[in-house]
Protein backbone atom coordinates (compact mmCIF):
# COMPACT_ATOMS: atom_id res chain seq x y z
CA UNK A 1 0.00 0.00 0.00
CA UNK A 2 1.56 3.61 -1.03
CA UNK A 3 2.57 5.81 1.66
CA UNK A 4 0.86 8.57 0.16
CA UNK A 5 -2.26 10.82 0.89
CA UNK A 6 -3.95 13.55 -1.37
CA UNK A 7 -4.60 16.54 1.80
CA UNK A 8 -5.17 19.58 -0.47
CA UNK A 9 -6.57 20.35 -4.11
CA UNK A 10 -7.38 23.50 -6.59
CA UNK A 11 -8.76 23.30 -10.02
CA UNK A 12 -9.82 25.70 -12.20
CA UNK A 13 -12.57 25.96 -15.29
CA UNK A 14 -11.81 24.16 -18.35
CA UNK A 15 -13.07 26.10 -21.17
CA UNK A 16 -11.39 29.00 -23.40
CA UNK A 17 -10.46 30.98 -20.64
CA UNK A 18 -9.29 33.97 -20.87
CA UNK A 19 -5.90 33.58 -18.98
CA UNK A 20 -3.22 34.59 -21.85
CA UNK A 21 -0.71 31.61 -20.86
CA UNK A 22 0.18 28.89 -18.66
CA UNK A 23 1.63 31.08 -16.21
CA UNK A 24 -1.54 32.68 -15.06
CA UNK A 25 -3.13 29.54 -15.20
CA UNK A 26 -0.79 28.19 -11.94
CA UNK A 27 -1.41 31.51 -10.36
CA UNK A 28 -4.41 30.45 -9.90
CA UNK A 29 -3.79 26.80 -8.46
CA UNK A 30 -0.50 26.71 -6.22
CA UNK A 31 -1.54 29.10 -4.00
CA UNK A 32 -5.12 27.50 -3.54
CA UNK A 33 -4.40 24.37 -3.35
CA UNK A 34 -1.55 25.23 -0.36
CA UNK A 35 -4.24 27.12 1.25
CA UNK A 36 -6.81 23.93 1.07
CA UNK A 37 -4.60 21.79 2.77
CA UNK A 38 -3.96 24.28 5.36
CA UNK A 39 -0.64 24.89 5.67
CA UNK A 40 1.92 27.32 4.29
CA UNK A 41 3.87 27.48 1.57
CA UNK A 42 7.21 26.98 3.46
CA UNK A 43 5.85 23.60 4.04
CA UNK A 44 6.25 22.76 0.43
CA UNK A 45 9.28 20.47 -0.09
CA UNK A 46 9.10 20.42 -3.65
CA UNK A 47 7.10 20.96 -6.60
CA UNK A 48 6.25 18.79 -9.58
CA UNK A 49 4.68 20.59 -13.11
CA UNK A 50 3.05 18.76 -15.64
CA UNK A 51 2.43 20.81 -18.97
CA UNK A 52 2.63 19.29 -22.36
CA UNK A 53 3.85 22.06 -24.30
CA UNK A 54 4.94 20.72 -27.51
CA UNK A 55 4.13 23.96 -29.08
CA UNK A 56 0.88 25.20 -27.38
CA UNK A 57 3.76 27.37 -25.42
CA UNK A 58 6.77 29.04 -26.32
CA UNK A 59 7.90 28.98 -22.97
CA UNK A 60 9.69 25.25 -23.10
CA UNK A 61 11.18 25.64 -19.22
CA UNK A 62 8.10 26.37 -17.36
CA UNK A 63 9.28 24.85 -13.67
CA UNK A 64 9.91 28.18 -11.89
CA UNK A 65 7.08 29.92 -13.18
CA UNK A 66 5.28 28.91 -10.55
CA UNK A 67 7.89 31.28 -8.14
CA UNK A 68 5.70 34.03 -10.28
CA UNK A 69 2.93 33.35 -8.13
CA UNK A 70 4.25 31.56 -5.06
CA UNK A 71 7.87 33.16 -4.24
CA UNK A 72 8.09 31.88 -1.11
CA UNK A 73 9.40 28.62 -3.32
CA UNK A 74 12.72 29.63 -4.35
CA UNK A 75 15.51 27.42 -4.07
CA UNK A 76 12.73 24.21 -3.54
CA UNK A 77 13.20 22.00 -6.03
CA UNK A 78 10.56 21.94 -8.97
CA UNK A 79 10.92 19.81 -11.93
CA UNK A 80 8.46 19.49 -14.86
CA UNK A 81 7.34 16.30 -16.21
CA UNK A 82 5.79 15.04 -20.22
CA UNK A 83 4.38 12.08 -20.79
CA UNK A 84 1.53 13.16 -23.33
CA UNK A 85 -2.28 13.11 -22.00
CA UNK A 86 -0.92 11.49 -19.08
CA UNK A 87 1.39 14.31 -17.97
CA UNK A 88 -0.24 14.90 -14.82
CA UNK A 89 -0.20 11.39 -13.81
CA UNK A 90 3.73 11.46 -14.50
CA UNK A 91 3.88 14.70 -12.10
CA UNK A 92 2.10 12.85 -9.19
CA UNK A 93 4.21 10.01 -9.74
CA UNK A 94 7.62 12.12 -9.54
CA UNK A 95 5.56 13.11 -5.97
CA UNK A 96 5.12 9.96 -4.84
CA UNK A 97 8.48 9.16 -5.71
CA UNK A 98 9.83 12.02 -4.10
CA UNK A 99 7.47 11.35 -0.56
CA UNK A 100 8.73 7.22 -0.79
CA UNK A 101 12.47 8.61 -0.85
CA UNK A 102 11.72 10.77 2.37
CA UNK A 103 13.03 13.67 0.65
CA UNK A 104 10.35 15.55 2.03
CA UNK A 105 6.87 15.97 3.50
CA UNK A 106 4.42 17.81 1.44
CA UNK A 107 4.77 18.02 -2.96
CA UNK A 108 3.32 20.44 -4.51
CA UNK A 109 1.63 18.94 -7.93
CA UNK A 110 0.31 21.13 -11.04
CA UNK A 111 -0.83 20.68 -14.14
CA UNK A 112 -1.81 23.30 -17.00
CA UNK A 113 -2.04 23.82 -20.49
CA UNK A 114 -3.38 26.61 -22.48
CA UNK A 115 -4.80 25.24 -26.18
CA UNK A 116 -7.11 27.48 -27.18
CA UNK A 117 -4.87 30.53 -28.20
CA UNK A 118 -3.34 27.96 -31.00
CA UNK A 119 -4.99 27.38 -34.51
CA UNK A 120 -6.81 24.29 -34.95
CA UNK A 121 -4.97 23.13 -37.71
CA UNK A 122 -1.95 23.78 -35.53
CA UNK A 123 -3.66 21.58 -32.53
CA UNK A 124 -3.82 18.54 -34.84
CA UNK A 125 -0.23 18.96 -35.66
CA UNK A 126 0.82 19.38 -32.07
CA UNK A 127 -1.53 16.70 -31.02
CA UNK A 128 0.25 14.22 -33.66
CA UNK A 129 3.50 14.51 -31.37
CA UNK A 130 1.91 12.01 -29.43
CA UNK A 131 1.95 9.60 -31.81
CA UNK A 132 4.56 7.54 -33.94
CA UNK A 133 5.67 10.21 -36.32
CA UNK A 134 7.81 7.86 -38.51
CA UNK A 135 4.29 6.17 -39.38
CA UNK A 136 1.24 7.61 -37.97
CA UNK A 137 1.93 11.42 -38.82
CA UNK A 138 0.35 10.91 -42.63
CA UNK A 139 -3.17 9.60 -41.21
CA UNK A 140 -6.12 11.76 -42.45
CA UNK A 141 -7.99 13.71 -39.29
CA UNK A 142 -4.31 13.61 -37.20
CA UNK A 143 -4.62 12.33 -33.60
CA UNK A 144 -8.41 12.33 -34.12
CA UNK A 145 -7.38 9.72 -37.73
CA UNK A 146 -5.45 7.50 -34.94
CA UNK A 147 -8.30 6.25 -32.78
CA UNK A 148 -10.52 6.25 -36.04
CA UNK A 149 -8.54 3.88 -37.16
CA UNK A 150 -8.59 2.03 -33.67
CA UNK A 151 -12.62 2.37 -34.22
CA UNK A 152 -12.06 0.93 -37.60
CA UNK A 153 -10.22 -1.85 -36.07
CA UNK A 154 -12.88 -2.76 -33.19
CA UNK A 155 -15.85 -2.30 -35.79
CA UNK A 156 -14.34 -4.62 -38.01
CA UNK A 157 -13.56 -7.52 -35.28
CA UNK A 158 -16.62 -6.78 -32.87
CA UNK A 159 -19.11 -5.25 -35.25
CA UNK A 160 -20.20 -1.63 -35.83
CA UNK A 161 -20.42 -0.35 -32.26
CA UNK A 162 -22.08 3.43 -33.02
CA UNK A 163 -24.49 3.06 -30.56
CA UNK A 164 -22.39 2.43 -27.82
CA UNK A 165 -20.09 5.41 -28.97
CA UNK A 166 -23.35 7.63 -29.10
CA UNK A 167 -24.16 6.65 -25.75
CA UNK A 168 -21.03 7.40 -24.24
CA UNK A 169 -20.65 10.50 -25.58
CA UNK A 170 -24.41 10.94 -24.35
CA UNK A 171 -23.31 9.76 -20.48
CA UNK A 172 -20.37 11.92 -19.76
CA UNK A 173 -22.70 15.19 -21.33
CA UNK A 174 -24.93 14.69 -19.54
CA UNK A 175 -22.91 14.28 -16.21
CA UNK A 176 -21.22 16.96 -17.24
CA UNK A 177 -24.17 19.41 -16.58
CA UNK A 178 -23.46 18.53 -12.93
CA UNK A 179 -19.89 19.63 -13.16
CA UNK A 180 -19.02 23.67 -12.34
CA UNK A 181 -15.82 23.17 -13.72
CA UNK A 182 -16.95 21.43 -16.96
CA UNK A 183 -15.61 23.04 -20.61
CA UNK A 184 -19.56 21.95 -22.13
CA UNK A 185 -22.71 21.42 -19.57
CA UNK A 186 -24.93 20.77 -21.80
CA UNK A 187 -27.04 17.69 -22.08
CA UNK A 188 -26.29 16.40 -26.03
CA UNK A 189 -28.83 13.22 -25.79
CA UNK A 190 -28.02 9.83 -27.30
CA UNK A 191 -29.98 10.92 -30.83
CA UNK A 192 -28.09 13.78 -31.31
CA UNK A 193 -24.67 12.12 -30.19
CA UNK A 194 -25.82 8.91 -32.65
CA UNK A 195 -26.73 11.07 -35.83
CA UNK A 196 -24.29 13.01 -38.60
CA UNK A 197 -25.11 16.41 -38.94
CA UNK A 198 -23.83 19.65 -40.19
CA UNK A 199 -23.85 20.40 -35.83
CA UNK A 200 -22.23 16.65 -35.36
CA UNK A 201 -20.03 15.63 -38.82
CA UNK A 202 -17.80 13.08 -39.23
CA UNK A 203 -13.84 14.17 -37.99
CA UNK A 204 -12.20 10.97 -38.67
CA UNK A 205 -14.81 7.91 -39.59
CA UNK A 206 -16.67 6.65 -38.20
CA UNK A 207 -15.77 8.90 -35.59
CA UNK A 208 -17.93 12.14 -35.26
CA UNK A 209 -17.39 15.86 -33.19
CA UNK A 210 -19.35 14.22 -30.47
CA UNK A 211 -16.77 11.40 -30.31
CA UNK A 212 -13.93 13.73 -29.38
CA UNK A 213 -12.92 15.69 -26.61
CA UNK A 214 -12.63 19.59 -26.32
CA UNK A 215 -10.04 21.75 -26.76
CA UNK A 216 -9.14 23.55 -23.44
CA UNK A 217 -7.41 25.66 -20.91
CA UNK A 218 -7.34 24.68 -17.44
CA UNK A 219 -4.88 24.28 -14.62
CA UNK A 220 -5.33 22.02 -11.51
CA UNK A 221 -3.34 21.28 -8.34
CA UNK A 222 -2.87 18.94 -5.61
CA UNK A 223 -0.73 18.76 -1.92
CA UNK A 224 0.41 15.22 -1.21
CA UNK A 225 1.98 13.75 2.09
CA UNK A 226 3.22 11.16 3.80
CA UNK A 227 0.24 8.93 5.68
CA UNK A 228 1.59 9.57 9.01
CA UNK A 229 1.75 13.43 8.30
CA UNK A 230 -1.74 13.40 6.84
CA UNK A 231 -3.50 11.66 10.48
CA UNK A 232 -3.23 15.59 11.20
CA UNK A 233 -4.60 16.88 8.51
CA UNK A 234 -8.23 18.09 8.00
CA UNK A 235 -8.70 15.68 5.11
CA UNK A 236 -6.76 12.93 3.70
CA UNK A 237 -7.11 10.23 0.84
CA UNK A 238 -4.81 7.54 0.39
CA UNK A 239 -2.96 5.58 -2.93
CA UNK A 240 -4.16 2.43 -2.04
CA UNK A 241 -2.20 1.99 -5.74
CA UNK A 242 -0.45 3.50 -8.16
CA UNK A 243 1.43 2.22 -11.40
CA UNK A 244 2.95 2.99 -14.50
CA UNK A 245 2.94 0.76 -17.32
CA UNK A 246 4.60 1.68 -21.29
CA UNK A 247 3.35 0.03 -24.32
CA UNK A 248 5.25 0.42 -28.02
CA UNK A 249 4.54 3.66 -29.11
CA UNK A 250 3.72 2.67 -33.18
CA UNK A 251 -0.04 1.13 -32.63
CA UNK A 252 1.07 -1.24 -35.70
CA UNK A 253 3.68 -2.96 -33.02
CA UNK A 254 0.21 -3.69 -31.48
CA UNK A 255 -3.13 -5.60 -31.20
CA UNK A 256 -4.55 -1.94 -30.65
CA UNK A 257 -8.41 -3.38 -30.12
CA UNK A 258 -7.11 -4.46 -27.16
CA UNK A 259 -5.31 -2.21 -25.04
CA UNK A 260 -3.16 -4.34 -23.67
CA UNK A 261 -1.02 -1.98 -21.78
CA UNK A 262 -4.15 -0.53 -19.95
CA UNK A 263 -5.04 -4.09 -19.15
CA UNK A 264 -1.63 -4.80 -17.78
CA UNK A 265 -1.66 -1.68 -15.33
CA UNK A 266 -5.28 -1.76 -14.12
CA UNK A 267 -4.37 -5.50 -13.14
CA UNK A 268 -1.01 -4.67 -11.35
CA UNK A 269 -3.40 -1.44 -9.75
CA UNK A 270 -5.53 -4.48 -8.32
CA UNK A 271 -3.00 -6.04 -6.78
CA UNK A 272 -1.29 -3.85 -5.90
CA UNK A 273 -4.32 -2.45 -3.78
CA UNK A 274 -5.75 -5.76 -2.75
CA UNK A 275 -8.84 -5.72 -5.24
CA UNK A 276 -10.24 -8.47 -6.63
CA UNK A 277 -12.22 -6.78 -9.76
CA UNK A 278 -13.04 -3.43 -10.81
CA UNK A 279 -16.32 -3.91 -9.67
CA UNK A 280 -14.86 -3.48 -6.18
CA UNK A 281 -14.63 0.21 -6.72
CA UNK A 282 -17.15 2.36 -5.90
CA UNK A 283 -16.33 4.38 -9.37
CA UNK A 284 -14.20 5.07 -12.28
CA UNK A 285 -12.55 7.99 -13.85
CA UNK A 286 -10.75 7.11 -17.01
CA UNK A 287 -10.01 8.93 -20.01
CA UNK A 288 -12.36 9.12 -22.59
CA UNK A 289 -10.23 10.91 -25.05
CA UNK A 290 -12.27 9.34 -27.90
CA UNK A 291 -15.21 7.81 -26.87
CA UNK A 292 -13.80 4.76 -28.37
CA UNK A 293 -10.83 4.95 -25.92
CA UNK A 294 -13.61 4.36 -23.24
CA UNK A 295 -15.35 1.76 -25.13
CA UNK A 296 -12.09 -1.17 -25.06
CA UNK A 297 -11.03 0.54 -21.36
CA UNK A 298 -14.28 -0.95 -20.00
CA UNK A 299 -12.54 -4.44 -21.59
CA UNK A 300 -9.07 -3.01 -20.14
CA UNK A 301 -10.34 -2.74 -16.84
CA UNK A 302 -12.34 -5.79 -16.76
CA UNK A 303 -15.34 -4.66 -16.22
CA UNK A 304 -16.56 -6.70 -19.80
CA UNK A 305 -14.85 -9.59 -21.71
CA UNK A 306 -12.97 -8.68 -24.89
CA UNK A 307 -15.74 -7.10 -27.57
CA UNK A 308 -18.74 -6.75 -25.10
CA UNK A 309 -17.66 -3.62 -23.60
CA UNK A 310 -21.06 -1.50 -25.50
CA UNK A 311 -22.90 -3.83 -23.10
CA UNK A 312 -21.76 -1.39 -20.03
CA UNK A 313 -22.93 1.44 -21.40
CA UNK A 314 -26.00 -0.18 -22.91
CA UNK A 315 -27.20 -1.74 -20.29
CA UNK A 316 -26.43 1.42 -17.99
CA UNK A 317 -23.88 -0.43 -15.59
CA UNK A 318 -21.23 2.76 -16.14
CA UNK A 319 -23.97 5.83 -15.94
CA UNK A 320 -24.20 7.69 -12.51
CA UNK A 321 -26.55 4.93 -11.12
CA UNK A 322 -25.03 1.82 -12.15
CA UNK A 323 -23.58 -0.69 -11.32
CA UNK A 324 -19.63 1.12 -11.62
CA UNK A 325 -20.21 4.76 -12.89
CA UNK A 326 -17.65 5.76 -15.04
CA UNK A 327 -16.81 9.77 -15.58
CA UNK A 328 -19.22 11.15 -13.53
CA UNK A 329 -17.24 14.21 -14.13
CA UNK A 330 -18.26 14.19 -17.28
CA UNK A 331 -14.89 13.15 -18.16
CA UNK A 332 -12.88 14.95 -20.73
CA UNK A 333 -15.51 14.63 -23.28
CA UNK A 334 -17.43 16.89 -21.42
CA UNK A 335 -15.24 18.54 -18.58
CA UNK A 336 -12.45 19.19 -21.22
CA UNK A 337 -8.53 17.84 -21.62
CA UNK A 338 -5.81 20.21 -21.30
CA UNK A 339 -3.57 17.87 -21.49
CA UNK A 340 -1.04 18.50 -18.50
CA UNK A 341 -4.37 19.18 -16.12
CA UNK A 342 -5.80 16.23 -16.85
CA UNK A 343 -4.27 13.65 -15.28
CA UNK A 344 -4.68 15.84 -12.08
CA UNK A 345 -7.69 17.10 -12.58
CA UNK A 346 -8.93 13.27 -12.35
CA UNK A 347 -7.41 12.91 -9.23
CA UNK A 348 -9.02 15.74 -7.85
CA UNK A 349 -12.81 14.81 -8.64
CA UNK A 350 -12.07 11.52 -7.42
CA UNK A 351 -10.46 12.76 -3.83
CA UNK A 352 -13.63 15.14 -3.72
CA UNK A 353 -16.23 12.14 -4.55
CA UNK A 354 -14.45 10.22 -1.84
CA UNK A 355 -14.56 13.13 0.93
CA UNK A 356 -18.13 13.57 0.25
CA UNK A 357 -17.87 17.08 -1.40
CA UNK A 358 -18.32 16.91 -4.78
CA UNK A 359 -21.56 18.71 -4.53
CA UNK A 360 -24.12 18.14 -7.54
CA UNK A 361 -21.86 15.38 -8.81
CA UNK A 362 -21.95 13.47 -5.53
CA UNK A 363 -22.20 9.81 -5.59
CA UNK A 364 -24.49 8.12 -3.35
CA UNK A 365 -21.29 5.42 -2.19
CA UNK A 366 -17.58 6.56 -2.99
CA UNK A 367 -15.21 4.86 -0.76
CA UNK A 368 -13.04 3.23 -3.38
CA UNK A 369 -12.48 5.33 -6.93
CA UNK A 370 -10.33 4.15 -9.71
CA UNK A 371 -8.57 6.85 -11.96
CA UNK A 372 -7.18 5.64 -15.73
CA UNK A 373 -4.97 8.46 -17.13
CA UNK A 374 -3.16 7.51 -20.43
CA UNK A 375 -0.75 8.74 -22.75
CA UNK A 376 -0.95 8.78 -26.42
CA UNK A 377 -2.71 5.29 -28.03
CA UNK A 378 -2.52 3.10 -25.07
CA UNK A 379 1.29 4.11 -24.35
CA UNK A 380 1.31 5.52 -21.27
CA UNK A 381 -0.75 4.07 -19.17
CA UNK A 382 -1.25 5.32 -14.99
CA UNK A 383 -3.90 3.93 -12.87
CA UNK A 384 -3.90 5.03 -9.35
CA UNK A 385 -6.65 3.59 -6.44
CA UNK A 386 -7.25 6.00 -3.89
CA UNK A 387 -9.79 5.65 -0.60
CA UNK A 388 -10.89 7.88 1.94
CA UNK A 389 -8.93 7.62 4.88
CA UNK A 390 -11.09 7.66 8.73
Amino acid sequence: MRDACIVGWAHTPFGKLEDPDIESLLARVGRAAIEDAGISPADIDAGFLGVFGEGFTNQGFPASLVLQSIPELRFKPITRYENACATGSAAIHGALDFLAAKRGRFALILGAEKMTATPGPQVGEILLNASYRRTEQDIRGGFAGVFGRIAEAYFQRHGDQSDALAAIAAKNHKNGVDNPWAQMRKDLGFAFCRAESDKNPFVAPPLKRTDCSLVSDGAAALIITDAETAKSMAKAVRFRAAVQVNDFLPIASRDITRFEGPREAWGRAMSEAGLGAVTDLSFVETHDCFTIAELIEYEAMGLTAEGQGARAVLEGWTAADGRLPVNRSGGLKAKGHPIGATGVSMHVLTAMQLTGTAGALQLPKADLGGVFNMGGAAVANYVSVLERVG
